[in-house]
């Protein structure tokens, strides 16, 4: 499609060329037709002409302004602040400088995707090496029917001390979340069964999942997985959003930046 300022360039041509062929036409006529009306003058017509190029140069330096105003900017990083409970499961050093939240459901295939794919690569990089300290949070979506009861089991498993192994459990097997699954999960760990069915059955742990929700809901996280990455400030944890199942080098690059520097190495 044609810019706005073709469009009038346009417009202002045929004015010029009607401007231009009026007197012309009028020398062409033959002798003995009808007498022709006074056209403009030549003074007009290039006074006229330097007039609508005048026009053309503040058109296109409009078009100019407006190109270098509608050119797209760098987006900034966003970023949250949220609550780190201290009583949560929590893998990695309390004294890692740098904290990672990840808000997470377990029904999600994108959550699934980045616990079996990139996630290890982090353990092993920046978790294990006491880089980082990983607090997961629930945000069970609408839409998944069992997310919200899974999350729960994760944390009636972590009151047998089994909530990272309950974790990668369910995303081996995200397609088979009802209770009944469940429970066979709970079995296949070792878990005593009775005590975790006493868990499933009751609301425990919910509240928390709700706040969750609700927190993620509060700075406007609304996608799974979702990572807040930053240094924690008590229990409180401010630092750059990372959506979605990103590759190591999204985490790398926000996670080293935060890091202590090192030392050079002397020569």
């Amino acid at each position: 499609m044609r810019s706005d300022l073709q469009v009038l360039l346009g417009f202002c041509a045929n004015a010029l060329l009607c401007c231009c062929v009026a007197p012309a036409a009028m020398a062409a006529e033959p002798a003995g037709g009808t007498t022709p009306q006074a056209g403009i003058s030549r003074d007009q017509a290039d006074a006229m002409l330097l007039e609508l190029r005048e026009i053309r140069k503040l058109l296109e330096n409009i078009d100019k302004k407006n190109l270098a105003q509608a050119a797209p900017q760098p987006r900034k990083p966003r970023t949250a602040t949220v609550t780190i409970d201290p009583e949560r499961s929590a893998m990695g050093s309390a004294d890692a400088p740098v904290t990672v939240v990840e808000f997470t459901d377990y029904q999600c295939p994108f959550c699934r995707r980045f616990t079996q794919s990139t996630f290890p690569l982090i353990q092993k990089q920046y978790i294990d090496t006491g880089k980082v300290r990983w607090v997961v949070r629930d945000l069970p979506l609408a839409f998944h029917a069992n997310a919200r009861k899974a999350g729960q089991s994760v944390h009636c498993a972590n009151e047998q001390g089994k909530f990272w192994e309950m974790r990668d459990m369910l995303f081996k097997n995200s397609a088979k979340l009802g209770e009944g699954d469940l429970r066979k999960y709970a079995g296949d760990l070792g878990l005593d069964v009775s005590a975790f069915d006493s868990c499933l059955a009751s609301d425990r742990h919910m509240a928390e999942i709700d706040q969750d929700s609700a927190e993620a809901k509060r700075v406007s996280i609304t996608g799974t997985p979702t990572f807040v990455i930053g240094k924690a400030d008590g229990d409180k944890l401010s630092g750059t959003l990372v959506v979605g199942a990103q590759p190591l080098n999204a985490f790398k690059s926000a996670i080293d930046k935060l890091l202590p520097e090192q030392p050079a190495q002397q020569k």
